[in-house]
């Protein structure tokens, strides 16, 4: 069968899939049509932006940046949202009687519907007006956008073939997890180079447009920048560069369409060595204590490091602790108090602790029947807690105390973090006893449909009560620091606020304790919810 026969058929399937989701819940179909408002918004103001734009000395040197990073955005895109696009995944038709060649011609059409090509088209346009001059330019320029708008497609069926059993196994849909760590990074880094923009000009973009000017598809824009000074030569090779990439990523594509469809599925089939080290691997479990508490450590480290929701949650909390301090010590605009930050992040996972094993609970709450039971596991996952935040709050003070060179202030504000860790695990434990909720396994969403009051509840009133906990620590802080003879004993900030912080551990714990063994049935059903 023909790709000219077939790619109606796959056009008309696109939008059947759209409209049958969207018709699953009023829910969905307002979320989607939100989303799709605001990314068009987006990609109206960024056009009017890069029209805006035309005729100035370093036009280029803007949207041939923001091609390549577009380009990049549509590589990434199956890696970290396998399940956006149920299209994306081939191995569905593996049982038609469709070769691979049609099929890749047919894919490709159908994959031009959608928000994502529409806002891609946008941007194309912008960046092909900024540079145009003169109508060889404009006609380039069509042909430019054709080209440039194939290739983002064809990269991400082809990175989405190349990947697909991976992406479709448990430990694939992990990867998704590295998403909020790519966006926290992503903005910081936006926020520095605007910044760095704003202070030295667009000429600083000059060397790097230089560079990627030669990479597809934003070699397609350039090539209208370069028929608009008239180099025609330049211009060719270059649309013939991007034409090449889309030939090579269509080939890629193919290939691996026919072994997809050919070859027997074995990617989550475990080798006979691996999994003898799985079953031999027990060097966790000899470092922990004994008895009930190493086991729920062991347990709760364990889900750190394969529950996907858990792990995600963890991979974000452990990056944005780091970037907000770095990189604000790095601009010079930082303080060694932002350290502080890491441990605000990483005290958060202390918050809905029972919600976290979702239905599995009842085997825990099988064994919690006291106050003491109950005290001593979420004793024991408050140490699988500062098994890891405590190192990393303190690496992170550290970093940035020696990015700013202000060592004096290193024992106050690593005090002030062991104070603030102490007062989220404090209230983190409360709060799992007093308004736990449950977190759905599939999807993306972190809250249960009708439970999301209690999470706020939970969250940011905990937040809020240790931020206030944390108030006498503060206060010594600013005493000593606007006391004339005050420097002296700065010092002092460290033990009192490691001993505040364990302090405050200890109580929360002990007042969680019994309302947990209480509120036992009521945990178990706000938790088994999703």
């Amino acid at each position: 069968m023909s790709s000219t026969a077939i790619t109606p058929v796959f056009v008309r399937l696109k939008l059947s899939l759209l409209r049958n989701g969207l018709r699953q819940s009023g829910g969905r179909k307002a979320a989607y049509i939100t989303s799709a408002v605001f990314a068009l918004l987006f990609a109206a103001l960024q056009l009017i932006g890069l029209i805006a734009l035309r005729g100035h000395a370093h036009a280029e040197s803007v949207v041939v940046p923001a091609v390549a990073v577009l380009g990049l955005g549509w590589a990434v895109m199956p890696l970290f949202f396998p399940s956006g696009d149920e299209t994306l995944d081939p191995t569905r038709l593996v049982m038609l009687p469709l070769r691979p060649r049609p099929l890749v011609g047919a894919l490709l059409t159908a994959s031009l519907v959608g928000i994502g090509p529409l806002f891609t088209l946008c941007l194309l346009v912008g960046s092909v007006i900024a540079v145009a001059r003169g109508g060889a330019a404009f006609a380039v320029g069509v042909v430019a956008v054709v080209l440039a708008l194939l290739v983002c497609v064809a990269l991400a069926r082809a990175v989405a073939a190349a990947n697909v059993r991976l992406l479709t196994s448990r430990k694939g849909r992990d990867l998704a997890v590295l998403s909020g760590l790519v966006i926290a990074i992503g903005a910081q880094v936006v926020n520095f180079g605007a910044q760095r923009l704003g202070a030295s000009g667009l000429g600083e973009l000059d060397p790097v447009a230089e560079v990627l000017r030669w990479v597809p598809p934003a070699s397609a824009v350039w090539a209208v920048h370069a028929v608009s000074e008239g180099s025609y030569g330049l211009a060719l090779a270059q649309l013939a560069l991007t034409a090449g990439a889309l030939v090579a990523l269509l080939a890629l594509w193919s290939r691996h369409l026919t072994r997809l469809m050919t070859s027997p599925d074995g990617s989550t089939l475990p080798s006979a060595g691996s999994a003898a080290r799985e079953r031999s691997s027990a060097g966790l479990g000899k470092l922990l204590p004994a008895g009930r508490t190493g086991t729920v450590m062991e347990r709760s480290l364990r889900y750190v490091w394969r529950d996907p929701k858990t792990k995600a949650a963890w991979v974000t909390s452990l990056a944005i602790g780091l970037i907000v301090p770095v990189f604000n010590a790095w601009q010079g605009t930082g303080s060694v108090y932002f350290a502080c930050f890491a441990a605000g992040m990483l005290g958060i996972q202390m918050y809905n602790q029972f919600g976290q094993d979702t239905s599995a609970f009842w085997m825990v709450a099988l064994t919690i029947s006291t106050p003491r039971d109950a005290y001593v596991e979420l004793r024991a996952r408050a140490y699988a807690l500062l098994l890891i935040t405590l190192p990393y709050a303190t690496l992170v003070t550290v970093v940035t105390t020696a990015m700013l060179g202000d060592w004096r202030r290193l024992p106050e504000a690593l005090g002030l973090s062991f104070a603030l860790l102490g007062a989220m695990l404090a209230t983190g434990a409360w709060t799992s006893a007093r308004f736990p909720y449950s977190i759905p396994q599939e999807g993306y969403k972190n809250v249960a449909p009708g439970q999301t009051g209690l999470a706020w509840i939970s969250i940011f009133g905990g937040m809020m009560s240790a931020a206030l906990l944390c108030v006498p620590v503060i206060a010594l802080t600013i005493w000593l620091n606007v006391s004339a003879d005050g420097d002296a004993w700065t010092w002092l900030l460290l033990p009192v606020g490691t001993v505040y912080g364990a302090a405050l551990t200890a109580a929360g714990l002990k007042l969680a304790a019994p309302r947990t063994a209480r509120r036992l049935p009521e945990i178990l059903a706000a938790v088994s919810k999703g």
